[in-house]
């Protein structure tokens, strides 16, 4: 079995995005219930599904890498999954579509670097869908700016958190889709 640092930080990426996209999918059915325009409720509904189809993908992909999640991992997140979806029920509106998509940038970040180590071991059937996801997750991010482009808040979180600069996210995108 390949011991190699790429295999090794591929399956901690993929271990993590496996349960993240639990926590994620959780997260999301919490949020677009808790929300009453149902264009939003539509459009993050649809997000809660790419995020299953991520975690199921995923979960090949370990499974064919002789991985598995790591339990203790799993419960974790789905515990957080849930109870971000269910405060999303209380603490209004701007901070989930914030914090939803801070996340959805590092899931960029992660999906990118699982990627590269795939490619780096001749993982070809890895990289393609992999590469594709962290599209699916640029997008993402870049509805959740746009909801909350304008916000009052957006300065402040921008400056404490970091995320929520336009033209950075768009970059972002431009380059993932032309990969």
């Amino acid at each position: 079995m390949d011991t190699s640092p790429d295999r090794q930080q591929l399956i901690r990426i993929l271990q993590a995005a496996y349960s993240g996209e639990l926590a994620a999918a959780h997260a999301y059915r919490g949020h677009w219930k808790s929300l009453s325009s149902p264009d939003e409720r539509e459009k993050i509904q649809q997000i809660e599904n790419e995020e299953w189809l991520h975690r199921e993908k995923v979960g090949l992909m370990l499974e064919r890498s002789g991985a598995r999640p790591m339990k203790a991992r799993e419960l974790r997140m789905l515990v957080i999954g849930r109870a971000i979806g269910l405060s999303c029920r209380f603490i209004g509106w701007f901070l989930p579509m914030y914090f939803a998509g801070r996340i959805e940038n590092s899931n960029v970040k992660e999906y990118e670097s699982a990627a590269f180590h795939a490619s780096r071991l001749g993982l070809i059937g890895f990289e393609p869908d992999l590469r594709v996801m962290a599209r699916v997750e640029a997008e993402h991010e870049i509805f959740f700016l746009k909801m909350v482009k304008g916000h009052r808040l957006l300065p402040m979180m921008r400056t404490i958190f970091g995320w929520g600069q336009e033209e950075t996210t768009k970059a972002k995108a431009a380059t993932s889709s032309a990969d």
